[in-house]
């Protein structure tokens, strides 16, 4: 099912805000979503000290950058294609790609260009693991290589897969399913390829040792396509650790380079967490989640590079609004303060917040000091003008399509799919990230009818990431909404307009983000925008994927979650510096 296209900003419909103060029922029943308190104390945040931001140990890291330079680089021209492909992928899953960006795109441009003087195929035209990894790879960076790469090992007459011993070793199979997730629309070799690899390897699981079976498991559960690098590389480092071929040196840079990385964003969550502390919206917003560490956390899966500090410390701030935004739409506000909340937000003028409950008052005035504050500060580091417009326009827009969800809440009112979608596109906050990623990450000097153009330009990028955010979330969190009676999700909506199972629409909604995916992928290979903005906004997407993979990322805190945020955060590897 094709979901609908963006509604263009000046299409969007204005709300009519007609209700009078006299008709308010003083007495009210809140509800409540009965979060748990938040578990990551500011004390506790704001004593955190790390070793590893010492000048020594950034030194160290840089020699060691070198030395990988001039051994392994150095050496690289010895390699066959196989190897660098292999070394590639090794540095971009133990998180040093960002050390080695010309390197290896010269390796790569290297590779495609033999490739296609071979008419698409490495040396070995029958190893699959070779074949699959050098799509993914190519892929990956941006070059269009056909899925007819994987001719060779499929049926002409059937278009399937063809069962040979010998391709069906893990590691083809791992690498097979890794890059069958890159397919665009249409690529029907490249779905094949995803049920045949995903069925060799769940029947293989259960004959796989401890080791394997946890890579297996790992990418069965989510591919590295739908995965924030940064999140898995101590997972990486555990594997190669184990590889007897492996580089001293390398694995001695990744241990480093994580630590080093650590230590910035342990300063930067320390800088929020006073941030945070001193806003005093905690108690005030008693009803709302209390989240700061998540919310960091998605901002690191945004971007990790160190560099990034400024970009990460203001979407963390926007991240921590549109989750408190949230629940005052989905569970404090009667219908009646909302239509006032909201009327303030499109007027942008905190006056007309003086009938509301103190707390949606100090709410709204404390977003309209950050996003006052993130415009003067982004204008004044990169000189451009006018960014309030545009930045109000995006929290306005999500306002709105809160009270609209609302709306259907209160009077009991089930949409389509089609016209959930509509609207959910623009309530999973993608375009609050969207907007405060560009404004932080772009670098060249822009007026305000470039930004247009860029919006324009990018609006079915930023509607299918929109789409994935709103549709993982549903997924993560439909069951509980449904319990305490929250508006429908998209997975209600479906049940209802389809009259089917829960199951049947769980499945429809997980192939509608497939299909999302598809077009994502097919965005990537078209742009010609930054490759590190690029990579921020599919990142959206990937966050999301994992944040909502299990249930919800943001109401639960459970050990599993907390223990993840620790290694990420709080634990450093073991390593000599």
């Amino acid at each position: 099912m094709d979901c609908k296209k963006p509604v263009q900003q000046d299409e969007q419909q204005t709300i009519p805000f007609q209700m009078k103060p006299e008709s308010f029922n003083i007495i009210h029943q809140r509800r409540s979503a009965n979060y748990e308190p938040n578990i990551w104390k500011c004390d506790f945040l704001e004593s955190l000290d790390n070793i590893y931001d010492e000048p020594e140990c950034k030194k160290r890291a840089e020699k060691l950058v070198e030395d990988v330079r001039s051994v392994i680089f150095g050496k690289a021209v010895e390699l066959d294609s196989l190897a660098k492909l292999e070394l590639v992928d090794s540095l971009e899953k133990l998180g040093l790609a960002i050390h080695f960006e010309l390197e290896i795109k010269e390796a790569l441009g290297t590779i495609a260009i033999y490739m296609k003087q071979k008419n698409g195929n490495l040396d070995g035209e029958d190893d699959l693991y070779a074949t699959a990894l050098s799509f993914k790879l190519l892929r990956q960076h941006g070059y269009d290589v056909s899925q007819d790469m994987f001719s060779n090992f499929m049926d002409a007459k059937t278009g399937a897969f063809i069962r040979k011993s010998k391709h069906e070793n893990i590691k083809g199979m791992l690498e097979l399913l890794e890059a069958s997730h890159l397919a665009l629309e249409g690529e029907n070799f490249l779905d094949e390829a995803r049920e045949f690899s995903t069925t060799t390897l769940e029947k293989t699981l259960p004959n796989l040792d401890g080791f394997l079976a946890k890579q297996v498991v790992h990418a069965l559960e989510l591919p590295s396509q739908k995965r924030v690098k940064w999140f898995d590389v101590k997972c990486h480092i555990s594997v190669k650790e184990k590889d007897r071929d492996m580089n001293p040196i390398l694995l001695e840079l990744a241990k480093l380079n994580f630590n080093v990385i650590q230590a910035t964003l342990q300063k930067d969550l320390k800088e929020l967490s006073r941030w945070w502390r001193n806003l005093g919206l905690r108690e005030i917003l008693n009803f709302a989640r209390d989240r700061l560490v998540e919310a960091f956390i998605c901002s690191v899966g945004l971007a990790c590079e160190p560099q990034h500090s400024c970009f990460r410390k203001w979407l963390t701030k926007a991240i921590n609004f549109i989750l408190i935004i949230d629940d005052v739409y989905d569970v404090y506000g009667t219908l009646e303060e909302l239509e006032i909340f909201t009327k303030a937000v499109n007027m942008w003028d905190v006056s007309e917040t003086k009938l509301l409950p103190e707390c949606m008052k100090i709410c709204f005035q404390a977003l309209y000091n950050m996003t006052n504050d993130f415009v003067d500060e982004i204008q004044r580091e990169k000189g451009w003008d006018k960014l309030l417009p545009h930045v109000k326009k995006v929290w306005t827009d999500f306002y709105n399509s809160l009270y609209v969800e609302a709306k259907w809440y209160n009077t009991g009112y089930t949409p389509s799919l089609q016209e959930y979608l509509s609207n959910a596109w623009i309530s999973s906050s993608g375009s609050v990230l969207f907007a405060h990623a560009f404004f932080c990450l772009e670098h060249k000097v822009m007026k305000a009818e470039e930004y247009e153009n860029f919006m324009e330009k990018s609006k079915d990028l930023l509607y299918n990431i929109s789409v994935i955010v709103r549709l993982c979330n549903d997924l993560g969190t439909s069951s509980a909404e449904v319990e305490r009676g929250d508006a429908p999700s998209s997975i209600v909506c479906y049940m209802r307009e389809k009259n089917v199972s829960e199951e049947m629409a769980r499945k429809h909604i997980k192939g509608m983000i497939d299909e999302s995916w598809k077009k994502l992928n097919g965005e990537c290979l078209r742009t010609q925008m930054p490759t590190q903005l690029m990579q921020t906004f599919v990142n959206i997407a990937r966050v999301v994927e994992g944040l909502y993979h299990q249930g919800d990322g943001f109401g639960v805190q459970d050990g599993d979650k907390r223990n993840k945020i620790k290694s990420l955060l709080l634990e450093p590897l073991s390593c000599s510096i």
